[in-house]
Parts: C-alpha cells; structure tokens; sequence
C-alpha cells in the first residue's frame, strides 16, 4: 500500500517545467474545483468529519485546506510577477486548519475556489516569464514554473486523499 500522506507521491519541486510540463500543470489547476466538489459530492456532515487518514485531517479540513493554500498561491504568483524576488510570508497551515472557519460547510470553500481558479487561471494563462522568482523564507528561492508544478500536484494530492478515504470506506 502506497502511503495514505502521498497518494500521488512527493509534491514535484521544479525549477522549469517543460511546455507540456507547464500546459498540463494550467489544466489541473482549471479542473480542480471540479474535481474536488465531485470528491466531496453527497458525503454526509459525519463523513466530513471523518479524517482521510489516521492522524490526518478531515475531509472538511482538507477542502478549507486547499481553499487557503491556494489563496496563498494566487498572492504569491501575483507578487512575482510585480515585484523583483518577492519574500512570500508562510503561514502555519496545521493551526490554520484548527480555526473555526474550518468547520464551516465546505460549499464555502468549493465556491472560493472556483471563483479563485478562474482568476488565477486568467493570470497564469498570461504569464511569459515562467522564470520569474521568489523567494520563501523558509525553503528558498523558486520560480512560477515551481509554484505552477507544486499547486497543480497540491490539488490533486488533496482530492485524491479525499477520493481513497472514499474508495476504502466504500462511500
């Protein structure tokens, strides 16, 4: 059995992406909203509250999850591309994840993504310099083309935590 954390393997962490690299990274960020509110379709409130893996976070917590990772994303992606090597701030996902807008009904978050993905599918879709950096204060320095890689496999990870929890339990 692969490992429940990683279902789709270690987050990819490139410097450059390729042009198909890069156009099937944009479309996974296009078809993300859909994905997730498809892997969330018809759970009842007791299977939201159901954690995706021992120890891990619920399935709710994981939608508001990705609703704020990608939020952080779209400020970062736009930093860099208006300023010279942008310092991005990190936040503490885990305590975000324990505050109380987590338990609100994940439609809240469906719908932020939505509305997010299409404007930072109008951003990136225009980028031109995929090599434009920026910096975490914690990890280093990246590139757009790193951020585009790292969140197109970050939603996935995330529905697919939620699409095995499913699978296994047999929802």
């Amino acid at each position: 059995m692969t490992d429940p954390r990683y279902p789709l393997g270690p987050m990819p962490q490139p410097l450059a992406l390729s042009a198909a690299e890069r156009a099937a990274a944009l479309s996974a960020i296009r078809a993300l909203p859909a994905e997730l509110r498809l892997a969330v379709a018809g759970l009842t409130d007791t299977q939201l509250d159901t954690p995706y893996r021992e120890g891990g976070w619920t399935v709710r917590q994981v939608v508001h999850h990705v609703a704020d990772s990608h939020l952080n994303a779209y400020a970062r992606t736009k930093l860099a591309l208006t300023e010279d090597n942008p310092t991005v701030k990190p936040y503490h996902e885990q305590l975000w994840a324990e505050l109380p807008d987590s338990a609100l009904a994940t439609e809240l978050s469906l719908l932020m993504l939505e509305q997010l993905h299409g404007r930072w599918d109008a951003v990136l879709s225009n980028v031109n310099a995929w090599d434009r950096p920026w910096t975490h204060p914690q990890t280093g320095q990246w590139t757009l083309d790193t951020l585009l890689g790292m969140y197109a496999w970050h939603g996935q990870h995330h529905a697919a935590h939620i699409t095995g929890l499913r699978k296994r339990e047999g929802w």
